[in-house]
């Protein structure tokens, strides 16, 4: 059997980020990654860095979503370094955008919240208008709809694919092991540490394992004591043709890619685990965007897909240690992006010896105990 310290299942932003740290902290870690019929949420990805509205109801998620930010120029520098691939990672600060009064109500709320349940001042967004929005974005027209905007200095974009190529180089550059085709159905006790066993008849050992297999992990997160309350959430997404460089920044919904194109998004439907796009929704996420920006509305379209989001019940991240079955971890949330940094740095001192950051327990799946189940809070 091969055995290994370290088995990571999962080779999505959230594993990838995570065995990537591992890797580079020295373990001896192995990456089961499952077939192309898996649900693919990695490479559906919008792209964004997103701070702002981030961990509404939960302090320690906007904490986290904020260091991450502070931190991603560095973790892409390690990354184009170790393995030369650029993730396209801008700061530019980010919008969302305000259509109608009822948006600029809700963003002025959001905000006003945020900043008292910091309590400090540390929620760092705050409201724009519309001339402060032409400033920040010179040479666009904007429609007359647009009224406002929130805007917060530490949002920025990357390119999804492309980081996530940079994770699986730079992890196997490291030393790291990749075993694709290997779709783990079971964890199982081997002696003092445990085994992982495929459904292509594979067996692995090892001292400890990260269950981060997006929405593979509540069926085997339950094997080992751990409870995974996450259901899938459908996001649309649209992609123009390429264009030269017209948004410095991005918006929310809409974002300029490293190679030009623009992609237009995006929905948030409870559909189970159909990843089907349609034609409803792609025709109001392009009549949003060309009431936003009129000019384009002459932009051909030349993709669109469905992904399906790992959304928590309250939309923030779970991070939790099995007490049955010590050294088995789980791992899940839907910022993966955003998260990939903090991801690398941190999750490994976690797995490996036990050291977390402070606040780190308000991460644990036992905050839905006795709870209803909140909304998504971004």
């Amino acid at each position: 059997m091969d055995t290994t310290d370290v088995i990571v299942i999962g080779g999505g932003m959230v594993g990838g980020a995570i065995a990537y740290g591992l890797a580079r902290a020295g373990a001896d870690t192995l990456m089961l990654d499952e077939g192309d019929d898996a649900i693919r949420t990695a490479r559906g990805n919008f792209g964004l860095v997103w701070v702002q509205t981030k961990g509404r109801g939960l302090q320690r998620y906007q904490d986290w979503s904020r260091e991450s930010s502070e931190i991603w120029t560095e973790f892409s520098d390690d990354l184009q370094e170790s393995t030369g691939v650029n993730t396209g990672y801008e700061k530019p600060g980010g919008l969302t955008l305000c259509t109608s009064e009822e948006d600029v109500r809700a963003s002025e709320e959001i905000i006003t919240a945020m900043k008292a349940q910091a309590g400090n001042g540390q929620y760092d967004a705050w409201m724009i208008d519309r001339q402060e929005i032409e400033a920040l974005v010179p040479g666009v027209r904007f429609g007359p709809d647009v009224l406002a905007a929130s805007f917060c200095p530490h949002d920025g974009h990357a390119n999804p694919l492309k980081l996530l190529r940079a994770m699986h180089a730079g992890f196997q550059k490291a030393g790291g092991r990749y075993q694709p085709n290997a779709s783990v159905v079971d964890i199982v006790r081997d002696g003092e540490g445990y085994a992982v066993l495929t459904a292509e008849g594979a067996r692995y050992g090892a001292a400890k394992i990260v269950i981060a297999c997006g929405h593979g992990i509540p069926e085997l997160a339950a094997k080992v004591g751990l409870h995974c309350p996450t259901r899938p959430q459908r996001g649309q997404i649209l992609v123009t043709e390429r264009l030269q460089p017209m948004l410095p920044l991005p918006m929310g919904s809409i974002r300029q890619t490293d190679e030009g194109s623009i992609m237009l998004g995006v929905s948030h439907e409870e559909v189970g685990f159909d990843d089907r796009n349609t034609g409803d929704v792609s025709g109001a996420i392009a009549a949003r965007a060309a009431r936003i920006l009129p000019d384009l509305a002459n932009v051909n379209i030349v993709r669109s897909w469905g992904a399906l989001r790992i959304m928590p019940p309250d939309g923030c991240p779970i991070y939790d240690e099995s007490e049955t079955w010590p050294g088995v971890f789980m791992t899940t949330n839907h910022s993966g992006v955003t998260l990939a940094s903090v991801h690398a740095k941190h999750i490994p001192d976690w797995i490996l010896r036990g050291e977390t950051p402070v606040g780190f327990q308000d991460f644990s799946v036992k905050r839905f105990e006795g709870t209803p189940h909140a909304a998504p809070t971004g």
